[in-house]
């Protein structure tokens, strides 16, 4: 893989035309798209049907996701997973100030995707990541199905109806961490053991990710994501940690959602904020499930 700086071996131009080679066994195609935000590391795995695009949480990086990619159960289906700006092996902003805010994430994402010809996806998004899949939901077609994990969709100024405590007044809003603060901020996304790869991306984050986040949010950027949730008739799943700590469950439950998958928030055993990871065969068969669903649809 070339570094962010390198950018004479991005993705192949037939895959950014949208080509898949009819064989899904086929490697993934690794390498960096250029966007007007930044340069991001992408994982495109060529398979059938509506690509899943992964999308990761606040420092964090496309790792989060290794057990869906490897996943028999989602095995020939196309997959694509990238790192924000500032985040795993992409670069920093160009614009910090107009890219890292949920709306600038959206845009950029798009821009990659378009990139990589992709028309429509199912945008799994964890944790930022679901929010920023919301973002996406509210202001491009290309949204065909959204899955979310922790993501509690609120409205402006109302971080208290979704979230506990403030994500902005802890080590989630923070600018710089120290390595034992990036070890509890790993801990409380991960639960106990992290792996090793999760506190090298919290490493890693662009210092100035966090804190321009938290005040784009004050100041309103974006959708009014509750509105979006209970207004879109896009299939929307909602698979959650059991013992996930860090937003309010029974608000999700209560929302009233446009379409939502099964008619119920899932909540998995034997995981807490990531529950993609920490329950990863009971999320991948709900996946593969409600892409199954969806395919019925078409």
């Amino acid at each position: 893989m070339t570094s962010p700086k390198d950018t004479s071996s991005p993705i192949p131009a037939e895959r950014a035309r949208g080509h898949q080679p009819r064989d899904s066994r086929a490697r993934a195609l690794s390498g960096f798209v250029r966007t007007t935000h930044a340069a991001l590391a992408v994982d495109d795995i060529p398979g059938d049907g509506t690509p899943i695009v992964f999308i990761h949480g606040n420092s964090s990086c496309r790792q989060v996701f290794d057990r869906q990619v490897s996943s028999p159960l989602l095995r020939g289906r196309r997959m694509i997973r990238l790192d924000l700006p500032g985040h795993g092996a992409s670069g920093d902003a160009f614009d910090p100030e107009r890219t890292y805010n949920r709306s600038g994430l959206a845009d950029c994402v798009m821009e990659a995707l378009d990139s990589l010809g992709v028309d429509q996806a199912v945008i799994v998004g964890w944790s930022l990541g679901g929010h920023v899949g919301i973002e996406m939901l509210a202001r491009f077609a290309l949204v065909r199905g959204l899955v979310l994990i922790g993501t509690p969709p609120v409205r402006p100024g109302r971080f208290a109806d979704g979230f506990p405590s403030s994500p902005a007044a802890g080590l989630p809003g923070q600018g710089v961490l120290s390595a034992y603060e990036a070890d509890v901020f790993a801990a409380m996304m991960f639960g106990a053991s992290p792996p090793d790869f999760l506190t090298r991306a919290i490493a890693r984050t662009d210092r100035r990710f966090r804190p321009a986040l938290f005040a784009a949010a004050r100041q309103g950027d974006g959708a009014d994501q509750r509105e979006v949730v209970e207004s879109t008739k896009v299939p929307t799943a909602v698979i959650n940690g059991f013992d996930d700590m860090l937003i309010r469950l029974d608000y999700l439950d209560g929302l009233s959602w446009g379409n939502l998958w099964r008619r119920q928030c899932f909540r998995l055993t034997g995981a807490g904020h990531a529950a993609h990871w920490g329950a990863a065969d009971k999320f991948n068969a709900l996946l593969d499930r409600y892409m199954v669903d969806l395919d019925g649809e078409a």
